[in-house]
Parts: C-alpha cells; structure tokens; sequence
C-alpha cells in the first residue's frame, strides 16, 4: 500500500464560516487552525498546505474564562531601545477585536513560512457581516 502525499495543485480549497458569539477564545482558535492547517482532511500532508478558508465573524463577541479579560497583555516590540509596549486585552477588544482572534490562531499554527501562507486564509470581521458571501462559505 503508497502513501498518499497531496500536491499543492490538486487541493480544492473550500471556504467555512464560523460565529465566535458566545464561544471561549482558545476552542474557536484550535477548530480555525486545524481547519486552516487541513487537519479535517483525510488528504491531510504537513509539507503542503491542504488548508482551507475560514471566515471568523462577530469576533467583538467572544468569550475568555477565568481571569484572562484583564489579565492578558499583548505585547509589541518597536526594534528600538525601549521600545515595548503592552495593551490590555480590554484596550484591544475595543479599539481592534479581529487581532484577538488572529493572534489565538497564529500562536496554534507552527512557526515556519507554510503557517504565514496558511493565516492569509483566515478572514476575522468584528461584527456579524462578511464581505464573502460570494464564496458560499459552510456553517459550522
């Protein structure tokens, strides 16, 4: 019996809709990453990206448990001397909560050039409309 090994040509992406209302943060991230990452797949190959779209909305709307609503920071490095800043998770939801899911969802892919080819995939919408309805995206 081969081994089967996708190519990058005969992956048929599809695209997939998620609501992040109500949902814990780290949950929604790990079903976006393997999702983006092609885990679902039984063609699934981890030299190639098998991945499909995602499309997060109402990311305004999520949930952390615990502490982490003000314990969280995020932190920023300029490159000079000096030059970190942090921000609070509370600062950040209300001036740009689509970083929040995005953040979650990068820390969970690896860290190589393939995952920044697989994060352009993700699309993050503050509120409840999306500019993909053309794509006819799946509800999970």
């Amino acid at each position: 019996m081969k081994t089967y090994l996708a190519k990058k040509e005969t992956v048929q992406p599809k695209w997939y809709l998620m609501d992040a209302e109500g949902k814990v943060l780290g949950r929604l991230a790990v079903k976006a990453a393997n999702i983006l990452r092609g885990r679902h797949k039984p063609t699934y190959t981890p030299h190639v990206d098998t991945g499909d779209y995602v499309v997060v909305i109402n990311a305004s709307k999520i949930v952390l448990t615990g502490k982490k609503e003000e314990a969280t920071e995020y932190m920023s490095f300029s490159g000079y001397v000096g030059g970190e800043k942090y921000r609070k998770l509370t600062d950040v939801r209300r001036q740009k909560p689509e970083f929040i899911v995005t953040r979650a969802v990068k820390g969970m892919l690896p860290k190589n050039r393939l995952a920044r080819t697989m994060l352009t995939k993700l699309r993050v919408f503050p509120g409840a409309t999306h500019t993909h309805e053309a794509q006819n995206p799946v509800k999970l």
